[in-house]
C-alpha cells in the first residue's frame, strides 16, 4: 500500500493528524519501569498499546536506537514488529549521504518495512533520489529547525528570500506530492505560513511547537481543507500515567481547530480581494516549478519561424526531471480526458515525448506525422498503426502562430483521419488560438501565457521589468 492511502486511512479512521515519537530515551523513562533495554522495551510497547487508535502515524528515531549499540536494533526491530499494520511508520534518520543513499534505502524500505524516511536536503536531489525509486514509500525532506543556533543559515541571505524557503521550493521538483514532504520544526507561526504558501500541495511534518501557541501554528500550516499535517505528540506525554486520556484531549482539541479552519475557507467563498492571489492561478505551483528548473530564460532567442523574442521556453528540460514531467502530463490529461478521440498524434519534434507519455497514462494509441517523407524505409508520411476515419486528437507543446499544429493536423487529415481537437501545453497569445479557430479546429492550452507571467511576478520570481518583457512580446504574424 501506498504511504498517503496507509496515512489518510489512518487518518480517517482514528480521527487523528497526531504523529507519535517512539523514541527509546532513558532520561524519559518513567521510574516504574527500571533500567535497561528491556525496560525501555516494555515502556514503548505500552505507549503503543494506548495510542494505536488515537494517532495517525508513529516516527521512530534512529539516532536514539543507534546510541543502544546492538541492543538498540534489535529493539528497533522489535518496536517496528509491535505496530499495527494500518499505521504508517516514519523512521526518523536525517540521512544526508550519497555514497550510502541506495543500500540505506533498501535497508529501511525492505528490511525495517518503514514507510517514509526523513532526509537532509544539503546534498541536493542526489540524496534524495535513491529513496524515491519505489513509489509506495515516501520521504521528509528538513526544511527548518526550530534550534535558535539554525538561524544563522536557514535564514540566510535575508529575511525575503532565506534557505529555508529556498530548500521548499526546490524540494518539490524533487518528488510528487504523494512521496515528497517536508519536515518543519517551529514556534513561529509567520515561517510555517510562508512554507505552506510555496508548498500548498506537500505535507508537512511538524516539529517542536508545543511552546508556541497551538491554535495559530496550526491554522498557519494546514491547507484548506483542513489537512497535511502531521502534529507531534508532546514528548513529555509520554512519561506522565494516563498517557490515552491526555492523548484523546489532545486529539480533539485539534479536531475542533481543523473543523474552524474548514469553517473559515468555507464562510469566505464569497468574499473578493482587491488584488488577485497567486492561488488563483491554474498550476500555478507548476508554473513555478518550470521557472526553476529553468524552463524560462531571459535574453534574444530567435524562434522556429525566425522571429527574435526577448525570452525563450525551453520544455525539453522537462523531459529530465521526471517528477515534473509527471506533473505536466497530469495537467495536459484534464484536458484530455473530457475529449472524445481514437489515437494521440503529437508534433515532431518537441511535443513527441509529451505525447509518448500521455498515450501511456492514458492508454490510447499513439502515432505522428513526419516533418519530411524518408527517401528509404516505409516512406510513411505518418508513423504508427491507424484506419482512416478515426477521430485524432494533435498533442503540440508551445501554441506561437499555431502553424505547426495545423500543419500537422492537416497531414493527418490527408491521410482520411479526423481531426477536431488541438491540445498544447502554452498559449502564447489568444490570436493563434483564433488562428486554429478559422482553420476549423478547436483549441485548447494547459496554461495561457499572460497566467505565466503573472504567477512569476507575484511569487518574486521576476521582477517588473522581467514582467513587462514577457506580458508585451508581440505575437508573430
Amino acid at each position: 500500500m501506498h504511504f498517503i492511502e496507509k496515512l489518510n486511512g489512518a487518518i480517517e479512521s482514528n480521527h487523528s493528524l497526531l504523529c507519535l515519537g517512539l523514541d527509546p530515551n532513558p532520561e524519559m523513562l518513567p521510574a516504574r519501569y527500571g533500567t535497561g533495554t528491556q525496560a525501555l522495551r516494555s515502556w514503548l510497547f505500552e505507549i503503543i498499546e494506548q495510542t494505536s487508535e488515537l494517532v495517525c502515524a508513529y516516527k521512530p528515531t534512529l539516532g536514539f536506537y543507534q546510541s543502544l549499540g546492538a541492543e538498540g536494533f534489535t529493539l528497533l526491530e522489535a518496536v517496528l514488529a509491535r505496530i499495527p499494520a494500518n499505521l504508517p511508520v516514519i523512521l526518523d534518520a536525517k540521512h544526508g549521504d550519497l555514497n550510502t543513499g541506495t543500500l540505506l534505502a533498501q535497508h529501511y524500505f525492505e528490511d525495517l518495512q518503514v514507510d517514509a524516511v526523513t532526509l537532509n536536503p544539503y546534498s541536493g536531489q542526489d540524496a534524495v533520489a535513491p529513496f524515491l525509486l519505489d513509489p509506495q514509500k515516501a520521504v521528509f525532506v528538513l526544511c527548518h529547525t526550530s534550534n535558535p543556533e539554525a538561524s544563522v543559515i536557514q535564514s540566510y541571505p535575508s529575511k525575503q528570500k532565506p534557505l529555508y524557503v529556498h530548500i521548499a521550493q526546490e524540494a518539490q521538483g524533487w518528488g510528487l506530492p504523494e512521496q515528497l514532504g517536508l519536515e518543519v520544526g517551529t514556534t513561529q507561526p509567520e515561517v510555517l505560513a510562508r512554507i505552506r504558501g510555496v508548498a500548498p500541495d506537500r505535507l508537512i511534518l511538524l516539529r517542536s511547537i508545543w511552546s508556541g501557541e497551538m491554535e495559530t501554528l496550526l491554522k498557519a500550516g494546514l491547507d484548506s481543507s483542513g489537512s497535511k499535517l502531521l502534529i507531534p505528540v508532546p514528548q513529555t506525554l509520554l512519561a506522565e500515567s494516563g498517557l490515552a486520556g491526555k492523548l484523546d484531549t489532545l486529539r480533539r482539541e485539534i479536531e475542533n481547530i481543523r473543523a474552524e479552519t474548514i469553517a473559515e475557507v468555507s464562510d469566505c467563498t464569497l468574499w473578493q480581494p482587491d488584488v488577485c492571489l497567486i492561488d488563483n492561478e491554474p498550476h500555478y505551483a507548476l508554473i513555478l516549478q518550470m521557472y526553476d528548473a529553468g524552463c524560462i530564460l531571459f535574453g534574444d532567442y530567435v524562434q522556429a519561424s525566425g522571429a527574435t523574442f526577448p525570452y525563450y521556453i525551453d520544455l525539453r528540460r522537462i523531459i529530465s526531471n521526471p517528477q515534473l514531467f509527471h506533473q505536466v502530463l497530469l495537467a495536459y490529461a484534464e484536458i484530455l480526458e473530457k475529449l472524445h478521440f481514437d489515437r494521440i498524434a503529437g508534433i515532431p519534434y518537441g511535443s513527441l515525448p509529451t505525447a509518448t507519455g500521455l498515450a501511456l497514462h492514458l492508454n490510447r494509441p499513439l502515432i505522428f506525422p513526419r516533418k519530411e517523407v524518408k527517401a528509404h524505409g516505409t516512406r510513411r508520411a505518418i508513423e504508427g498503426h491507424f484506419h482512416p476515419g478515426e477521430k485524432i486528437v494533435v498533442v503540440d507543446d508551445i501554441l506561437i502562430s499555431g502553424k505547426s499544429a495545423v500543419e500537422g493536423a492537416q497531414k493527418l487529415q490527408s491521410a482520411g483521419l479526423h481531426v477536431e481537437d488541438i491540445v498544447v501545453f502554452i498559449e502564447h497569445k489568444s490570436e493563434a488560438s483564433v488562428y486554429l479557430q478559422k482553420n476549423g479546429y478547436n483549441s485548447y492550452a494547459v496554461l495561457p501565457f499572460a497566467g505565466i507571467a503573472r504567477t512569476l511576478h507575484r511569487s518574486g520570481r521576476i521582477c517588473e521589468n522581467e514582467y513587462l518583457t514577457l506580458l508585451h512580446t508581440p505575437s508573430e504574424s
